[in-house]
């Protein structure tokens, strides 16, 4: 047999190790079957590595690819409970998993490891991996006491010996209690002593006499130190109080104590009895402890102080401890004391079952699987000793399967004969592992097996045909039935589908009306259906399974369309109009029972679903009428009396039998009442009032619109408006801004000479419709001069600042007259060309102007104007004026055939008027704009 070569640590074939004190047996490497060989390998870590740390990569260090462990699905396996080392399938790695105390895994037992086994499958491999686990440093010493109280005679002569509580330090070898020290040491010395299990018994020697006298209490500091890196050390206070006189010490029976308590025993269980004696007299005062006694044993046993029984106080368990050594001391009064050792070996007793754990089971086998294959790997341990521990383990005899042991606690479960899976389908294998211990213990695992064979058997529906009924009006998806069948095989095999076989329902495909969910057989409705068109129809379905090839089976589905209460009830009389009102007549002198109408009506529904019922739902005087509950009839239930109002309303609810029920409404009015016109006149106001009432909401609804709508289309007209003028006027001014303003004098004279001089602005267009005049009070000569017709432009600054502007000016002097020299034309007094474009200017004549210039006549001067700019070159030569001359002598009047002349008596100082600035002919000032030229002329302005 070929041996695994391991790379980290090897062991001789057949040694013992310890973990957590179980034994465990190494092997190098053994054959599980044919090929697959199994090994094991060692590693050591430090205690208290963190988790996720990493323990070692066992995927190299056992030559295996990583493939190997995912595909084998790797796993851990440990007996204990605790998993304190994980796999990482991915890389191989061993990680902690949970921190590893070594004290608490192992306790007081230096060598301490942790074991486990790595399963892979296909094949089945099985690796057993050991971890040291390394003491550290990470507990000091303890005294279980803070303070130790001693008690020494006076008399005491040097070398008597005291015995002390050790210190307790859970670590082990070099990080354990290494020494003691003592201070100080007038009258003590330390005396140590190595104890063959590696425990230090320590003691406190008088090497120089007591003198109570002197001093009555002595104080003493024991420390324990450990040999850990860095050292740990612990403390204790020892107080020594002299006494008096005490002769001699107790002496106990037995240097030691053997003794054997069974595991399980019961609480309160004397194990064994120690005895001490002392030759004085106080032999009797005798008291009894544990000394160094660990916590473990504290909580198992007892000693009682007066009569040394030691008594059993917990639950002993083999499987934990074998045996306790527990130091005992007697004292007397006199404080001598005395040690001894008790031994107890504890006897195993049989009370621990066999444990199996299934490590890896396949589930399934073919049937055609070959003798020897291996479905199942177990690990059986029994925790008890010796023949307690030996386990056996079986099966069922009439089964074709064995199972054999493969290697320490660990068993194959294989097959031992051909499997036939017609015949036996699933197999309950019951193992049962038996120890060796008397009485015996026996522990049971069943194992459910499947077995898989070819595909050879065609799904089988469950029943011939089936039978499915749908109700009418059924929402879309709506579940009809579930089909289902089943397949013998196994696997794939097993896995049936469904289909709908093509066919034909009233010219449409069967797949429009019905649907098969596949892996379910659940039969759903494609539409809504109604009874009156489909009352049944027939279906097939087939099952195929997944094999190869695949096999399937059919089978006839009938559907039932099932009526529904889908119609509700329809009115046949009375027939309800909108447009009159149809009202019964009963005479006020109608008796008990009389028959005001019947209402009849049908429902389309069949069965209970047509059943009708009448109620009346609302009545004007619910004991006056009645109606039948299955015929309709509405009938009095008592005398009409004067109360009665004359026009009563019926409310009648035509209600059907199905579930839900659907239900109809009419309305009866009934008039009580002797005659026709009574009747006619109730029914008619009313209507006319209501018909009155809505029709006049409906025109004051309308009003209100259309006088919003045209408030809205005024506004937009207004502005559309305003908008339309500004833009024509912002042309208007913008192409006519070099016209002049002629000005126009009203005949307010008698004699031919102006009575009074008026200032006015006008604005001329060549449509006189636009022209604009605005007459302002009478103003002084000094004022005309100094305005234009815009008000905008000041020809003279300087005059119109010297002269006061509050004078009036006199009438023109009647002498004035026109001299045919002064005529207009070419021979008349010109005028500058700087002035022909004034809009201002003062006009006297001698003659009457009957009617002021027409439209044409103002036309002809506004051309004038405009073209006096072009005569300037001819006529500037013949018509200049001077400086200091009165201008307004060379102002003509267009269409006619006076001139101004100068007033003698009314001229102004040369003095007075300053001299114009000549403009040159580019310059010549234009009409502005002024507000009177944008407002329209009203009827006022052209009087």
């Amino acid at each position: 047999m070929p041996l695994l070569n391991l790379r980290l640590s090897k062991m001789e074939s057949g040694g013992k190790g310890w973990m957590c004190g179980w034994p465990f047996y190494t092997v190098y490497a053994l054959s599980l079957l044919a090929a697959e060989v199994t090994g094991q390998i060692r590693y050591s870590i430090p205690e208290e590595m963190s988790v996720g740390s990493i323990v070692g990569n066992i995927a190299s260090d056992l030559g295996l690819e990583p493939k190997r462990l995912i595909s084998g699905k790797a796993r851990v396996f440990t007996a204990e409970s605790s998993e304190y080392i994980g796999l990482d399938k991915e890389n191989g790695h061993l990680i902690i998993k949970s921190k590893i105390d070594r004290e608490e895994l192992c306790g007081e037992i230096s060598a301490c490891s942790v074991s486990f086994d790595v399963i892979l499958d296909n094949p089945i491999e099985l690796y057993r991996v050991t971890v040291d686990i390394q003491d550290t440093n990470d507990n000091s010493p303890a005294f279980q006491k803070s303070k130790i109280e001693l008690e020494i005679s006076e008399l005491a002569v040097p070398g008597a010996r005291f015995p002390l509580e050790s210190a307790i330090d859970p670590d082990v070898g070099v990080n354990t209690l290494q020494k003691y020290t003592l201070q100080p040491t007038d009258h003590f010395k330390l005396n140590v002593q190595n104890v063959e299990d590696g425990s230090k018994n320590i003691e406190v020697i008088l090497h120089s006499p007591l003198d109570r006298e002197k001093e009555k209490h002595h104080n003493l500091i024991l420390t324990a130190f450990d040999g850990g890196n860095p050292q740990r050390s612990a403390t204790v206070q020892i107080n020594v109080v002299v006494i008096d006189v005490n002769d001699n010490a107790p002496v106990f029976s037995q240097s030691s104590y053997k003794a054997s308590v069974v595991e399980n025993a019961a609480k309160g269980s004397i194990v064994t009895t120690v005895s001490a004696t002392d030759a004085d007299e106080s032999s009797n005062d005798i008291q009894y402890y544990f000394e160094h006694a660990t916590s473990v044993v504290k909580a198992l046993f007892s000693i009682d102080a007066d009569s040394g029984e030691v008594k059993v106080i917990g639950d002993v368990d083999y499987e934990k401890h074998k045996q306790f050594k527990i130091k005992v001391k007697a004292k007397d009064k006199g404080g001598l004391t005395d040690s001894s050792e008790i031994i107890f070996d504890v006897i195993d007793v049989n009370d621990n079952i066999p444990k199996m754990t299934v490590m890896t089971f396949s589930g399934a086998v073919s049937e055609d699987a070959a003798a020897g294959t291996v479905i199942a790997m177990l690990n059986v341990q029994d925790l008890d000793s010796d023949d307690n521990s030996k386990v056996s383990c079986s099966i069922d005899l009439n089964s074709p399967f064995k199972i054999v042991s493969s290697l320490t606690n660990y068993y194959n479960l294989v097959t031992d004969s051909e499997l036939d899976r017609e015949q036996i389908a699933e197999y309950n294998i019951t193992i049962t592992a038996v120890d060796g211990g008397n009485p015996r213990l026996s522990s049971k695992e069943i194992l459910k097996l499947k077995i898989s064979d070819v595909n050879d058997h065609a799904p089988q529906f469950q029943q011939e045909s089936y039978n499915a009924f749908i109700s009418e009006n059924n929402p879309p998806t709506t579940t009809v039935l579930s089909v289902k069948a089943e397949d013998m095989d196994s696997g794939s095999n097993a896995k049936i589908s469904y289909f709908l076989i093509e066919g034909d329902l009233n010219g449409s495909p069967l797949t429009s009306y019905i649907s098969i969910n596949s892996e379910t057989g659940v039969i759903y409705a494609e539409k809504s259906f109604d009874y009156e068109q489909i009352k049944s129809f027939k279906i097939k379905v087939k099952a195929q399974d997944g094999g190869s090839p695949p096999l399937s089976n059919n089978v006839t589905l009938n559907i039932f369309i099932q009526d529904q209460n889908d119609n509700a009830p329809q009115i046949l009389y009375p027939v309800q109009t909108g447009g009159s009102v149809v009202a019964e007549i009963v005479p006020r002198s109608a008796d008990v029972g009389y028959l005001v109408t019947k209402v009849v009506a049908v429902d389309v529904d069949s069965g209970q679903n047509a059943w009708l019922s009448y109620k009346l739902q609302k009545t004007t005087d619910r004991a006056l009428f009645e109606v039948g509950l299955q015929n309709g009839e509405i009938r009095t239930v008592r005398q009409v009396t004067d109360k009665d109002a004359v026009k009563q309303k019926l409310t009648v609810v035509v209600e059907d039998n199905g579930q839900p029920s659907r239900s109809a409404v009419v309305t009866i009015n009934v008039a009580v009442a002797d005659n026709f016109p009574e009747v006619l006149s109730e029914f008619t106001d009313s209507t006319h009032d209501k018909e009155y009432n809505n029709d006049l909401t409906f025109y004051l609804i309308l009003a209100l619109a259309v006088v919003s709508l045209l408030f809205i289309v005024s506004i937009i007209a207004i502005i559309s408006v305003k908008i339309y003028r500004w833009r024509q006027n912002k042309l208007f001014y913008k192409s006519g801004a070099n016209l002049p303003v002629i000005p126009y004098y009203p005949p307010v004279y008698a004699d031919g000479t102006l009575q009074q001089v008026y200032n006015y602005e006008m604005c001329g267009t060549t449509d006189s419709r636009m022209s604009d005049v605005k007459f302002v009070r009478p103003y002084s000569q000094n004022t005309l001069v100094s305005q234009s017709c815009l008000g905008t432009v000041q020809r003279e600054k300087q005059e119109h600042d010297s002269v006061d502007l509050h004078s009036e000016q006199k009438p023109p002097n009647p002498d004035w007259r026109f001299p045919p020299n002064q005529r207009p034309g070419p021979s008349g007094a010109g005028v500058r060309p700087d002035e022909a474009g004034a809009g201002a200017g003062v006009i006297a004549g001698t003659g009457p102007w009957p009617n002021p210039p027409t439209e044409a006549e103002q036309l002809q001067a506004l051309i004038a104007a405009a073209n006096a700019s072009e005569a300037t070159a001819t006529l500037g030569p013949r018509y200049n004026l001077q400086y200091g001359q009165d201008y307004r002598q060379n102002v003509y009047i267009p269409g006619s055939t006076a001139t101004l002349t100068p007033n003698p008596q009314q001229q102004v100082p040369q003095q007075a008027l300053p001299p114009p600035q000549a403009l040159p002919p580019a310059e010549v000032p234009k009409a502005a704009q002024t507000p009177a030229s944008k407002k329209k002329p009203t009827k006022k302005d052209k009087k």
